[in-house]
């Protein structure tokens, strides 16, 4: 495989022929309809093979093509299992490996950024890639220190290529809308060309890894890999083993499967609460179980990966967001209705009816009504279906609510981290996790308040 870009021409007509392929076999649909399949049968078949064609060319591709399926790919588990069972290997295989840049170019990049006697730094360096994602592959090695190492490596061309692979998906999201029932596409692609830039950015990157691992040393749950190195289109960070969370969704134990969704959720809500940064990027390639946890060797701790994409948030998450969980858990409709419309989720020109807002709210924070909440792919399915159906309520009144800037990437990792759960199958106990660190879910104690004013 040659480098990253190939010929602009090339990845633009591999892409360009994804919507081809789906008005053909739209067509094909159409003339089974005729001689009387059923639409339900037809539909299925035609969202299958459409899904196939798509990760077969965003493998292919990496760049933004990649970046884009491996978003979609945590929101494999809201598809129908007749359609999601057959490609549910090609998703996982997304979210783990690419084609590897020729050994040359690795070899180009490392002189360019690290000086011609790159090879001094290091008392070992494996040509063979240990892993590939969308904008840089990884290369195990040991460092000068005796350090072991991953050295990740920016595809030479790869902020041009995720611009350009974006804005081809972004032209013809509509026809893709269909293969993940309750997902609008177009604001999930316009969010990742949001984050090109940032995502290039080693150095930001380096950053907020390094602000994690120091948070997080000696954590009994959380490992985070301390940064060794970093220049332009290369970032050297300590290494990690541990089994990958896609190996632990296709062959994991129950208790596994169990100990890593917990450790999930507590990052999701624990990270921004204790960095002040959200890991924006949750897919399964960035997680990792490793043993020795707080009950010992037998026990596991979750280790965290790829901090390319991070949402700042200096306060931790949002108080309105616990604020307004608690009070629909509480059923307090007109409290949660005149919250949402003050922070912008209820345009002003439009009124809804707080029970129905209600309505719509608690089967999807039905997770936190528990002490503790079993996902699953069908549970999932079920909310996807719910809000997707154009006859449902909840869709008319979904099309109504409005998604402020400030809360779109907080939503999506939520929902994407929502996606993994379902795909592990996990028991978990959210609720302990929201009391512990969500601000705005647990009342403020007068008390505390008071004194809080007093110090001030």
């Amino acid at each position: 495989m040659s480098d990253l870009p190939r010929k602009a021409v090339t990845r633009t007509a591999k892409l360009a022929a994804l919507p081809l392929g789906i008005a053909g076999r739209a067509t094909w649909g159409f003339g089974k309809r005729i001689v009387g399949e059923s639409a339900e049968l037809v539909g299925r078949e035609l969202q299958q093979r459409t899904a196939e064609q798509l990760f077969k060319v965003l493998g292919e591709l990496k760049g933004g093509a990649m970046k884009f399926g491996q978003a979609l790919s945590v929101f494999e588990s809201a598809l129908p299992e007749e359609v999601a069972g057959p490609y549910r290997a090609a998703l996982t295989k997304l979210q783990e490996a690419a084609p590897p840049m020729p050994t040359r170019t690795v070899h180009a990049v490392l002189e360019e950024r690290l000086g011609e006697g790159w090879h001094e730094l290091f008392l070992e360096f494996e040509d063979k890639p240990a892993a590939a994602a969308s904008i840089g592959q990884v290369h195990r090695g040991v460092w000068h220190d005796g350090r072991e190492v991953a050295v990740k490596v920016q595809y030479p061309g790869a902020g041009e290529a995720l611009l350009s692979d974006l804005n081809q998906l972004s032209r013809f999201s509509r026809l893709l809308g269909p293969l993940i029932p309750g997902m609008d596409i177009k604001p999930l692609i316009a969010e990742l060309k949001d984050r090109v830039s940032e995502e290039l950015d080693y150095g930001l990157e380096a950053q907020a890894q390094q602000a994690h691992a120091e948070e997080f040393t000696d954590d009994p749950d959380v490992v985070v890999p301390l940064v060794v190195h970093q220049s332009d289109q290369v970032l050297v960070t300590e290494w990690m083993d541990g089994i990958p969370l896609s190996e632990i969704i296709s062959d994991g134990t129950q208790e596994q499967r169990d100990r890593a969704g917990q450790l999930l959720a507590r990052f999701l809500f624990s990270g921004p609460a204790r960095t002040g940064l959200l890991h924006a990027d949750p897919h399964p390639g960035n997680f990792r179980l490793l043993p020795g946890g707080p009950e010992g060797e037998d026990d596991w701790r979750l280790g965290v990966l790829d901090f390319g994409t991070v949402d700042r948030l200096p306060g931790g998450l949002p108080a309105t967001i616990g604020e307004s969980l608690r009070m629909t858990l509480d059923g307090e409709a007109e409290a949660v209705y005149e919250l949402l419309c003050a922070e912008g989720f209820v345009k002003e020109t439009i009124e809804l009816d707080p029970d129905a807002v209600m309505d719509y709210l608690l089967p999807i924070i039905e997770p936190a009504q528990v002490e503790e909440f079993t996902f699953t792919r069908g549970w999932m399915r079920s909310q996807a279906a719910r809000v997707a159906d154009p006859r449902s309520p909840a869709y008319q009144l979904g099309k109504q609510l409005n998604l402020p800037p400030s809360y779109l990437l907080i939503h999506r990792v939520t929902l994407s981290t929502i996606g993994v759960l379902c795909q592990l199958g996990a028991t978990v106990r959210l609720r302990e996790e929201l009391e512990e660190w969500l601000p705005g879910f647990v009342p403020e104690d007068p008390v505390d308040g008071e004194a809080a004013v007093a110090e001030a």
